[in-house]
């Protein structure tokens, strides 16, 4: 049976493992407070001074490099082939090749927009668990029902880049569980949360379908190679 021993001492932070004793007519104070947060002036402010600095020097020396991709003066009465949306819209303009305009349309960019709302009032990764932390079976059962039905849906609709994106993510979370991953690289990806590996997927869906409709897609929206349309109208 372990026994305590109490000792006066006016800094309870030196004997962190003991017991304390704080009468009435003292006050328990902490006499080297851990402050681990800083101040955004000038730490933080500063620090986006000098990258702000730094996009705009490189921007502006693209700009003396480079001239603008513009193209002529629009004509209502020729539009071009293919009609392109900005490239920040590109993604959603692929989306609507493979899927109903409603669903590319509307329905998509809703839940996003309803999910970038919703998200911050749950409590999500809190304790910054890892997916693969802890008990396993479940998770992986349900992550592996998930992703493979998501993938044959997305087939059947021939929306194979964002298919490809969801097995890709579904094999990069279970390779720490195969021989072949480094022990190093195996750590990290155990510890990575669940939300790390959602935004991974979302962001990597996202830049794929965006790169094939800015490289990818010529006249009536068709596949061409880029390497092999230079030249062409």
């Amino acid at each position: 049976m372990s026994r305590y021993r109490i000792e006066k001492n006016a800094d309870a932070r030196e004997v962190p493992k003991r017991v304390a004793l704080v009468r009435r007519e003292s006050t328990a104070r902490v006499l080297r407070p851990d402050d681990e947060s800083l101040t955004t002036a000038p730490n933080l402010l500063i620090r986006e001074l000098v990258l702000f600095q730094i996009v705009v020097g490189f921007l502006a020396l693209m700009a003396l490099l480079f001239d603008a991709p513009l193209e002529g003066i629009a004509d209502p009465l020729h539009t071009p082939n293919p009609a392109k949306a900005p490239w920040y819209f590109l993604g959603l303009q692929e989306l609507l090749h493979y899927f109903p305009p409603v669903v590319a349309g509307v329905i998509v960019p809703g839940l996003i927009v309803i999910a970038v709302v919703a998200i911050p009032y749950f409590r999500v990764n809190w304790e910054t668990q890892g997916f693969l932390e802890g008990p396993r079976g479940a998770k992986l059962t349900v992550l592996s029902v998930i992703a493979l039905l998501g993938s044959v849906l997305l087939l059947v609709f021939h929306a194979w880049p964002v298919a490809g994106c969801t097995l890709l993510i579904y094999i990069l979370i279970l390779f720490p569980l195969t021989p072949l991953c480094p022990k190093g690289l195996r750590a990290r990806l155990i510890a990575a949360p669940l939300s790390d590996w959602i935004m991974s997927w979302f962001v990597l869906s996202a830049t794929t379908l965006t790169v094939i409709g800015v490289f990818f897609r010529g006249p009536g929206w068709a596949w061409v190679w880029p390497w092999l349309s230079r030249g062409h109208p």
